[in-house]
């Protein structure tokens, strides 16, 4: 079992290390759902934790369709973000008409090679889940696939999430559950889900603000509960 952290700043990082998380997610805008994080900030929180961290790139919160002018700014953003280290980055495009975008997938894999990739929940609003699963299952460099069952809130998919964690299995892809999970329903979720990874945001934070520090008190009932699944 994992238990992820979003992470927004280096004291984020910091907090999330020193109270159990194995991963981190860093992003920017957090109220907006993740953007791109600064080039500085990604290499100081590098410097700052040893734990894997991975890094949203996303240039805008608008849509989870991207321009030529949005995947030339994801190129470049990720050739400089690799350069910096990272274990992985945090990514995704869908067309139009809903469904993952693979010609600009491609360019952007291409560019990522050789760190792990998570597609992000730009799955939570294609029109066929199954079929975006089984298009990601085709790129071998996709390693997870972050989701919430397609609803706000992971809690309320917990069935649609049991059945994407089936196909992800089949596909040998990490499924990745987050959104919505607080403390006081982590281990039920992930008793009856079945995942092997977590994600936790505001779950996490003081006042479960997104506009507040993580707190070392929930981050460590979180880590205590995801390591009881790993006996």
């Amino acid at each position: 079992m994992i238990l992820e952290v979003i992470a927004t700043s280096v004291a984020d990082a910091r907090l999330a290390q020193n109270n159990g998380a194995g991963r981190i997610e860093l992003i920017s805008g957090i109220g907006e759902g993740g953007v791109t994080p600064s080039f500085g900030l990604i290499e100081q929180v590098l410097a700052a934790v040893t734990i894997p961290v991975h890094v949203m790139v996303r240039p805008h919160a608008n849509t989870f369709f991207y321009d030529e002018d949005d995947i030339r700014t994801m190129l470049a953003d990720i050739r400089i973000i690799r350069s910096l280290g990272p274990a992985g980055i945090v990514v995704g495009a869908l067309t139009p008409g809903g469904r993952v975008d693979e010609a600009a997938m491609e360019r952007l894999l291409a560019e990522a090679k050789g760190v792990s990739v998570t597609f992000h929940r730009a799955i939570d609003e294609v029109r066929d889940q199954e079929e975006a699963l089984r298009t990601i299952g085709k790129y071998s460099s996709i390693s997870r696939i972050l989701t919430s069952g397609g609803k706000p809130s992971a809690l309320d998919s917990i069935k649609t999430i049991q059945q994407m964690n089936r196909i992800c299995k089949e596909l040998s892809i990490t499924l990745l559950a987050g959104s919505g999970l607080k403390i006081e329903s982590l281990a039920s979720f992930i008793s009856e889900s079945g995942v092997t990874e977590v994600h936790l945001g505001t779950g996490v934070r003081v006042d479960s603000s997104p506009w507040k520090p993580l707190d070392p008190v929930k981050l460590h009932a979180a880590a205590n509960i995801v390591a009881s699944f790993s006996n």
